[in-house]
């Protein structure tokens, strides 16, 4: 009992620690801020707008209102509230963020830790086909699968998510090479312990820093891939509103009605900036090197 007690204690102290450098980054506060901002705004989406009547029913007689009171960013081509899409689209690009690197990090983490820590010809055997697949652009090869499997959201998520798998396997197996040799292992060993249990108690903890850091500045990565596909009609299909979608369906009015381009650009610059600046915070905050 004391013992956990003991491991709670230094486990709430790291973090304070962690907290405390994070604080001292301006930048890294500020897209902190944005990004709750933004997550607070996709889980009061419902409240905000109604998806149903004014985020993907048509309504012509109001159809391309400049901003107003009653329309905070204006309405589309079809009168549809844009800062309802907005807001309903921030809940579906960050979930496919979220969701696509959770997946793509939870494979990589499993295939890239074993391989590193057993090595032989499984090792060889999968590396090479990362080498193979890291000699194809991430993008070429989403619309390559998106066009096999055909648009969807779903098929979407599969090509995103098998595409950065590989990345995240030579990822994580360079940071377990770091610390497999370590003394600590060897003596783990030397008690008995299981490959499993090492790896999971000694190994992937040891090097969750790392990847917390990858995973945050992954996420922008996704979502810009999900809003790329989206834009060329690969992704998301229409109604359902998503930022690279909406830029898609504005592109025809960028001269008449630019804030329809300009809404939906933003937000996504928004997003990524946001989770780029926290993830450098990150990284500076866990390098055990900067004490200061």
């Amino acid at each position: 009992m004391g013992k956990n007690n003991e491991q709670g204690t230094k486990k709430n102290n790291q973090f304070k620690e962690v907290w405390r450098r994070l604080k001292k980054n301006k930048p890294a506060m500020a897209g902190l801020a944005v990004l709750c901002v933004l997550v607070l705004l996709a889980s009061c989406a419902d409240l905000i707008a109604n998806y149903e009547t004014e985020v993907t029913k048509a309504n012509t007689s109001i159809r391309l209102q400049p901003p107003s009171e009653g329309h905070l960013m204006g309405t589309d081509h079809l009168g549809r509230d844009m800062f309802g899409r907005i807001v309903h689209g921030a809940r579906l690009s960050l979930t496919i963020g979220l969701i696509t690197t959770s997946l793509s990090v939870l494979v990589g983490g499993l295939v890239g830790s074993a391989v590193a820590y057993w090595g032989g010809l499984a090792d060889t055997l999968i590396m090479r086909f990362c080498d193979i697949m890291s000699c194809i652009p991430t993008m070429l090869l989403c619309l390559a699968i998106v066009a096999a499997l055909g648009p969807s959201l779903t098929n979407l998520l599969i090509a995103i998510i098998f595409s950065n798998i590989p990345i995240y396997i030579r990822f994580i197996r360079s940071t377990v090479l770091t610390v497999v040799d370590m003394d600590y292992i060897e003596a783990a060993r030397a008690c008995g312990t299981g490959d499993f249990r090492i790896i999971r108690k000694h190994i992937l903890v040891n090097v969750t820093g790392p990847i917390i850091v990858q995973a945050t500045q992954s996420v922008a990565a996704m979502i810009l891939s999900a809003a790329a596909l989206s834009f060329l009609g690969m992704g998301v299909q229409p109604p359902t509103p998503e930022w690279g979608a909406m830029l898609s369906d504005s592109k025809e009015y960028m001269r008449t009605n630019p804030y329809l381009m300009v809404f939906p650009g933003v937000a996504i610059v928004l997003a990524a900036l946001s989770l780029n600046l926290l993830g450098d915070g990150l990284r500076d905050a866990l390098d055990p090197r900067l004490k200061s």
